[in-house]
């Protein structure tokens, strides 16, 4: 489809300057003939004033030269041409294809966000399916069965519902609508702010936040700021076993601001930690197992929103030992 709107967009651009070359061309060669008509016309009389003998001569041949004059012009005029073509050409599909791109993009973002809602809704919506099914077929069911049912479909739901808020998420951070709401934004309340969104949950695992909470400014989107830390800091607590200490800093490094969520749990995978940001994954290995109830949504999320504010966000780790996230922010 995009190619053929290429081409298109291309014909029309080198349409439109082929137009105006042609045009122009045709003012000069006009403009051309006319004063070549007029410099035969005063060499001639010029010669005839200063060289009588000449006068009336059919060796000065006015129309002949004009011909001969008129074809020159034309001849470089289409040679003009000739190079606006090509270059025009090369420049045309130059432009149409930065024309296209950003439209591209946009039509490549739309679907892959269908592709990713049709393929992780199956799951859920399967599972909610198979329980009511089994259920009705089982017609000696007790009352505490379907109550377990209904309260396993509840639960489904529950997932359902995250994980449609995460792909909303990720589309309204696909379209960039987060940089016209940017203003500087102290690192120490982002920090605070998602500290007292995972504290309930950190409390539930006996797991310790300790936050070291120093000075730094960012440029960008309170929310979705918060929501990256938040992001961070669920999945350091979910890793992590009962009794660890997750460490929360944020600190000024010079001209840059770094923010840091370092947990004491059960590490990644070196060979998984380069797909760790990719939609969807989710390593083959103990944090698998861990966290059944996830997407592989969170991460990703994260990345997007470091991209959006032109921050960076790595993530090291030692299996068995622990795995630290920073993201770095540019001053403000």
């Amino acid at each position: 489809m995009f190619r053929s709107a290429l081409v298109r967009l291309t014909a029309w651009y080198l349409t439109l300057v082929m137009a105006v070359s042609l045009v122009f061309s045709g003012v000069v060669y006009h403009v051309g003939s006319n004063e070549l008509a007029h410099g035969l016309r005063r060499q001639n009389q010029r010669i005839y004033e200063d060289f009588p003998v000449f006068n009336g001569s059919p060796l000065l041949n006015n129309d002949k030269d004009l011909a001969n004059g008129e074809h020159r012009l034309l001849a470089r005029l289409v040679f003009f041409n000739l190079i606006v073509l090509v270059g025009a050409g090369l420049v045309s599909y130059y432009l149409a294809k930065r024309t296209l791109e950003p439209i591209e993009e946009a039509h490549a973002r739309q679907k892959r966000f269908t592709a990713d809602v049709s393929h992780e809704l199956r799951t859920p919506i399967t599972a909610l399916k198979m329980g009511s099914e089994v259920a009705l077929m089982d017609k000696a069911a007790s009352k505490q069965v379907l109550r377990t049912t209904l309260q396993s479909n509840i639960e489904e739901a529950d997932k359902l519902g995250i994980l449609v808020d995460n792909l909303l998420r990720l589309s309204r951070l696909d379209a960039d609508e987060l940089r016209l709401s940017f203003n500087p934004v102290a690192a120490s309340a982002v920090g605070q702010a998602a500290l007292d969104k995972v504290q309930a949950a950190a409390s539930k695992k006996n797991i310790a936040i300790k936050p070291e909470l120093a000075g730094g400014t960012i440029d960008g989107d309170k929310d979705s700021l918060v929501q990256l830390v938040t992001i961070l800091l669920d999945n350091a607590i979910k890793y992590s076993p009962a009794g660890t200490t997750v460490l929360l800093r944020t600190t000024m490094q010079g001209d840059t601001t770094l923010l840091e969520v370092k947990d004491e749990g059960i590490g990644i995978e070196q060979k998984a930690l380069e797909h760790v940001f990719d939609r969807f994954y989710r390593a083959d290995s103990s944090r698998q197992k861990e966290d059944s109830e996830g997407y592989g949504l969170g991460l990703s999320i994260a990345k997007m929103i470091a991209d959006l504010h032109h921050a960076s966000i790595t993530i090291s780790s030692v299996a068995g030992k622990g795995t630290t996230a920073r993201v770095v922010f540019s001053k403000a």
